[in-house]
């Protein structure tokens, strides 16, 4: 029954999928990966030559799809045969938040995990370990063994055939994610059977200390997922309601974050104040704790969980608002530079970015927005905004009332500066801390505004420069 790995697939080649395998692939030369997907255009961009195709932005990862690609590591949209030869399957497909039905607004969609499931149950072979890999809600391990075992009897009940799920959840940074899987703080397995543990533990012993390896029961390793990107998000949005205080009472937040993240109860990560938390896990797993709290009863910590969730959405809409009033109140037709749309810095990821609602309101109240980031590809921002770029504006040269509303990717920052009535800083784009703000004050049509919503400008730096600047949490710019 317990036959040598030598095989795994990880159905879905995403931001979790892609980026985990190449490293398992990596740190396993003797074990044969194949990262599967439906989606065919996805895995032609893996497969592309022009490793800058790469569907997904990582710090690191070019090197590793370099060394591995084509000797252990393969990309394919041949579902069926990449499972019926695996040992191990992993499922690490999109589980979005439910759009209807129960639950819809909090709960996961697992519809996809379903389908995944059903296709482990018809397409493999002899005895099968099944590792959730996505972010699921508490529950889902049962629920993906009861399909495997309800569609297996469907299908004629092969006795060859035998599974054992397991709970091995990620917790991975985007932007850091190579690094983050080449050193993980800890691993975590939750599983009923230790035999199927051991196995899963050995691929990590290839690279991990044991001390670092952590197995669980398989509902506390769901359950720590969750809480732990509840617990962050919770961080984030605790110092962005502190950086709205320090406004209002002339303190700077850097100061303050400086301060008690010397506490060592408190420790200093997660303390930078921004425009909001985002990407694809926070959101969705607070609201998933909210789901499973009304769930069984807990109406008051639902309450307490979605509060997180709430002065987030606050937070973002408080940066338009801000910018819309220090623009003299109206910003109908007004050209405004967007530095960053990304949710952070090192990623090409948008899922939930601050910059999505912020522009949002912006273009609400007229604004002609004119938006850099180095990875995010326009068509990603059009999708996002649910709004077609406007070329024509890449000829922009004054203000024209009829194109309000409307925005036009660019592509170089330093031209892009004329005639904007204001520049928003809203990833932490290295090269943004390096702009010549001597040069773009030429260049504005003043008075203008710089707005630093990731806190990566000097004050010194526009000291000289007829620039008004806002920077996140600092009381003592407010002019």
């Amino acid at each position: 029954m317990y036959k040598l790995l030598k095989n795994i697939c990880c159905i879905g080649a995403g931001y979790v999928g892609g980026p985990t395998m190449s490293v398992i692939a990596d740190k396993c030369p003797n074990i044969i990966v194949n990262v599967v997907d439906s989606n065919k255009k996805r895995i032609d961009l893996w497969n592309s030559t022009d490793l800058n195709k790469l569907p997904i932005f990582e710090p690191g990862l070019e090197q590793i799809i370099k060394r591995c690609r084509g000797r252990n590591l393969h990309f394919s949209s041949n579902i069926r045969e990449c499972i019926a030869k695996a040992d191990m399957i992993f499922i690490s497909v999109n589980t979005p938040t439910k759009k209807k039905g129960i639950g819809a607004g909090k709960a996961s969609d697992l519809k996809w995990v379903e389908a995944c499931a059903r296709q482990v149950a018809e397409f493999s072979s002899g005895y099968t370990i099944v590792v959730e890999k996505s972010t699921l809600p508490v529950k889902t391990a049962e629920a993906i063994k009861s399909i495997l075992e309800t569609a297996q009897l469907s299908l004629g009940g092969d006795s060859k055939k035998s599974f054992d799920v397991l709970s091995n959840p990620e917790f991975l940074s985007e932007g850091s994610a190579i690094e983050d899987l080449e050193n993980p703080d800890r691993v975590l397995i939750g599983g009923d059977n230790k035999k199927a543990i051991k196995i899963l533990s050995n691929i990590y012993r290839n690279w991990v200390p044991e001390k670092n390896i952590i197995c669980t029961n398989i509902w506390s390793s769901e359950l720590a997922k969750l809480t732990a990107n509840a617990f962050l998000a919770q961080r984030i949005s605790s110092i962005n309601a502190i950086s709205a205080l320090c406004e209002s009472t002339g303190a700077d937040v850097r100061e303050v974050a400086r301060a008690i993240g010397t506490d060592s109860r408190i420790g200093s990560k997660f303390l930078d104040s921004g425009p909001g938390f985002g990407g694809s896990c926070f959101k969705k797993d607070i609201l998933n704790l909210v789901y499973l709290s009304n769930y069984f009863g807990l109406n008051e910590v639902a309450n307490f969980w979605e509060g997180v969730v709430h002065l987030n959405n606050w937070h973002q809409h408080r940066i338009s608002e801000l910018i819309i009033k220090k623009l003299l109140g109206t910003i109908t037709g007004k050209k405004i530079l967007i530095l960053g749309f990304a949710f952070k810095a090192n990623t090409n990821d948008t899922r939930e970015s601050a910059a999505i609602s912020i522009c949002r309101d912006l273009l609400e109240e007229g604004a002609i927005l004119f938006i850099h980031d180095p990875k995010v590809d326009p068509n990603q921002i059009s999708e996002d905004l649910k709004i077609k770029e406007n070329i024509e504006l890449k000829k922009y040269k004054e203000i024209n009332y009829s194109e309000e509303g409307s925005w036009c990717s660019v592509i170089n920052i330093k031209s892009s500066f004329k005639n904007a009535d204001a520049a928003v800083v809203l990833t932490e784009w290295e090269e943004y801390s390096r702009i010549d703000w001597g040069d773009a004050a030429i260049k504005m049509r003043h008075p203008a505004w710089v707005f630093d919503a990731r806190s990566i400008i000097e004050k010194d730096q526009l000291k000289s420069f007829d620039l008004n600047l806002w920077r996140i949490g600092d009381g003592s710019m407010v002019k």
